[in-house]
């Protein structure tokens, strides 16, 4: 048995006819010629072979029809080495090619044709060469095609018809181009890409509509992109994505407004931009949001409420931030809460954190357990080791309590500004918030306003601002409130009764009133003045005329007070036509001028 298995072997291994820089294995058909200081593809390869590898070889150009009598190869591997040209149809022949690898050499160029023939190749990798320009049609033939890694190259333009053809690809890494604009004409082409990953892109803003003909796609990476400052509102538009990330970025702010129709996210990642706050209820369009990663932020502060709406979600990192607590009523419900990422924050250890360590036996911190900072007593402390009985006595809060709670009441005249002043200690420090009359929380814009002192300003008070405004100061211990009184006065009427004009208030008024209604009020005396004006005016205007036309008849001489008018009767006219006599009978009247 043992010699007969031997003779196979001979006799396989003389059948193959192996290069002499090659090591070839018979039982799986590949031929590694790696670290073979070859400068050249190797002739007279066994026709047999299914996998090839030529890496880490000097070879510097690929000749057409390279591989033309390996009709069977499945793989071919020529990483590494010192590829400068690939000719056209330098592949053809190799139809049943499954994987090419082109990894770790020097293309700038690959041209249109280099992969002619290879129409069942399902995964390209061209990355970490010198690629500046993907042209027209350069991968038309690769219809079956399903990933391709174009990763650090130093692509600046992707022509619009380059990706035409790849109608089965499903994942695409263009990392480390320095495209300075979103190839969104070309990447139309990619009817049903499921996965694009960017990397190193020289954006300041992704611009609207940047994937919008991307209806498959489910995973989107944009990573190590420095000027990238944010997202426009419908940059994302059109996209039903499970999975986002954009890190490494120079994002400020949340991008609240483009991610608000991903109602299928599950996966966020935001870490590494200088993003400060997040808010509350801003975020709960996200329904299905599990995971949120943001570490290596600025985050000073998630408010109350920030995850509201999201019941599903499970893991949170925000490790190596500026927070110093997080707070139980910023989720939804920390009985979801699986993974928390608190480390490397300058948490103040008080009664903000004692859920925490209250669900210790429920969360995974990840190995990396958070500690106290900023308490002078606790500091450097792993807080999750504190016994449960001597919590109430170690993570403390002081009630916030206002200062000054001397009586403020204001009395003005209309047009004038005021201001309240409210101040409050607490441990933490309390925030503090003005109601007005109606209870309504105070903005801090307007003329009636909010200071971020904790004051509040009144400017150019009117008389609709008068009643009770209420301070409120408030922590995670309780709330401390103070009441202040504003009374605005009117500008005096002159009369007790005030007239209006009936349909008066079908016209804006100037000054409009407490309920918006607009109406123009008027005293009797107002009438009067009104009226007399009206008078004098137009009597003036008639004498004027009057001595105008005086003077103008004046300067025409002497006027004449009587006129003789001589006339024919028509009974005389008409007895002479009807007659022989040539007499006509005339009459005259005086008339006086006046």
């Amino acid at each position: 048995m043992l010699l007969s298995c031997c003779g196979v072997a001979l006799t396989s291994e003389t059948h193959w006819l192996c290069p002499s820089s090659c090591r070839c294995n018979a039982t799986v058909l590949e031929l590694n010629c790696s670290l073979g200081q070859l400068t050249r593809v190797p002739d007279g390869l066994p026709q047999e072979a299914k996998l090839l590898n030529l890496t880490h070889n000097a070879i510097k150009t690929l000749a057409r029809q390279q591989f033309h009598a390996l009709t069977k190869l499945l793989d071919l591997d020529l990483s590494n080495n010192l590829l400068v040209i690939i000719e056209v149809e330098a592949f053809l022949g190799l139809q049943s090619l499954r994987t090419l690898r082109l990894s770790h050499n020097h293309l700038k160029i690959i041209p249109v044709g280099a992969f002619a023939s290879l129409t069942n190749l399902q995964l390209l990798d061209i990355s970490s060469n010198q690629i500046l320009v993907f042209l027209d049609f350069t991968f038309r033939e690769l219809a079956a095609l399903r990933f391709m890694k174009a990763a650090d190259n130093d692509v600046v333009y992707i022509s619009h018809q380059a990706f035409t053809g790849l109608t089965s690809l499903q994942e695409l890494h263009l990392d480390g181009c320095n495209l300075t604009a979103m190839p969104t004409e070309a990447l139309t082409q990619l009817s049903v890409l499921r996965s694009l990953h960017f990397h190193r892109l020289g954006l300041t803003a992704l611009p609207n509509y940047s994937f919008s003909h991307l209806v498959h796609l489910k995973e989107l990476v944009i990573s190590h992109c420095p000027w990238l400052e944010s997202l426009s509102g419908n940059s994302l538009f059109g996209l039903n994505l499970t999975s986002l990330t954009i890190k490494h970025g120079n994002l400020s702010a949340f991008p609240y407004i483009p991610l608000h129709h991903l109602v299928y996210l599950i996966y966020l990642d935001l870490s590494f931009n200088p993003i400060t706050y997040i808010h509350a209820n801003l975020i709960g369009d996200l329904l299905r949001l599990q995971e949120l990663h943001l570490v290596g932020g600025s985050l000073l502060r998630i408010e109350i409420g920030a995850f509201r709406g999201l019941a599903h979600f499970r893991l949170l990192n925000v490790s190596r931030n500026r927070l110093t607590t997080l707070e139980i009523g910023a989720f939804y419900s920390v009985d979801t809460l699986k993974t928390l990422g608190l480390d490397n924050n300058p948490l103040a250890c008080d009664c903000r954190l004692v859920w925490v360590v209250q669900r210790r036996l429920y969360v995974d911190f990840g190995g990396n357990p958070p500690t106290c900072i900023t308490s002078v007593q606790l500091q450097g402390w792993n807080f999750l080791d504190f016994p449960e009985a001597e919590l109430p006595d170690l993570l403390t809060c002081r009630p916030p309590r206002i200062l000054n709670r001397k009586a403020q009441v204001a009395r003005l005249d209309q047009g004038h500004t005021v201001v309240f002043s409210c101040s409050a200690e607490g441990d933490p420090l309390p925030s503090v918030r003005w109601l007005n009359p109606q209870l309504r929380p105070l903005l801090p814009i307007g003329r009636v306003r909010a200071l971020s002192n904790g004051s509040l300003e009144v400017r150019y008070a009117q008389p609709q601002d008068s009643g009770t405004y209420l301070c409120v100061a408030s922590n995670a211990a309780g709330n401390d409130s103070l009441r202040v009184s504003l009374h605005v006065r009117a500008f005096p009427s002159s009369s007790k009764k005030p007239f209006r004009l009936k349909g008066w208030s079908a016209f804006p008024s100037a000054v409009p009133g407490v309920n918006g209604n607009s109406k123009l009020p008027f005293d009797v005396k107002t009438l009067l003045i009104a009226a007399t004006i009206g008078f004098l005016s137009f009597f003036s205007s008639v004498s004027v005329c009057f001595i105008f036309m005086f003077l103008w008849s004046k300067s025409k001489g002497q006027i004449k007070h009587t006129a003789t008018i001589a006339y024919v009767p028509r009974s005389a006219m008409s007895s002479s036509n009807g007659g022989t006599s040539n007499y006509m009978e005339t009459g005259r009247f005086t008339m006086k001028l006046i």
